[in-house]
């Protein structure tokens, strides 16, 4: 299946307060512990019993059996029709999806999350890593897209739409978006970052 993901919100603190040498563990046991689940049809959050491990949720997102194809996917079909897009809309679309899962395209785009540079400083396999300080800056791309969404129906179908594989329709591009605004609403929530997990 290549690549896998799992995305867990995290309470930044308790994280850090962990040794270095032993963060990765306390993630990998966060994602495959007690919240996980595997049910490859699973969707939505998972936690733990609280009081004494309620320092993370796990999300799962819908129709990706764990995989992070369709994240890369949904880039890929964006880059389609985005320069069809109003500036507004595509400008905070851009934001949100580079930081979340688009990634490193300024160099053929120009364009980017513009998040302040943070390089991970944990040993550990991530495939996103985002403080708490960045996530209500995506949060608030997400709430200047959200209202518009459905606009990109047209253009998703004429332009990026395909017969098979990974994001193949507006609605699924909309639901995995979607799926992450939950994961950033949540962690903004409750203050915490947000981290994937390559697996």
């Amino acid at each position: 299946m290549g690549v896998g993901i799992e995305v867990l919100i995290v309470d930044w603190p308790r994280v850090e307060a962990a040794a270095p040498g032993e963060r990765e563990e306390l993630l990998v046991d966060a994602a495959f512990g007690e919240a996980y689940s595997d049910d490859l049809f699973e969707h939505g959050w998972s936690w733990p019993t609280p009081p004494d491990n309620a320092w993370y949720g796990r999300y799962a997102f819908r129709d990706s059996l764990g995989s992070y194809k369709p994240h890369f996917w949904a880039g890929h079909r964006w880059e389609r029709f985005r320069d069809l897009v109003e500036p507004e809309l595509r400008d905070s679309l851009d934001q949100f999806n580079d930081a979340l899962f688009w990634h490193g395209l300024e160099d053929t785009t120009g364009v980017g999350s513009d998040l302040p540079d943070r390089p991970c400083t944990w040993d550990a396999d991530l495939l996103l890593w985002c403080p708490p300080d960045h996530v209500p800056l995506i949060a608030g791309w997400w709430r200047r897209v959200a209202p518009s969404l459905d606009v990109l129906h047209d253009l998703f179908t004429e332009h990026a739409a395909v017969p098979s594989g990974w994001i193949t329709t507006f609605e699924s591009f909309a639901d995995l978006l979607t799926d992450w605004a939950k994961v950033v609403t949540e962690a903004e929530h409750r203050g915490w970052g947000i981290v994937g997990l390559r697996c």
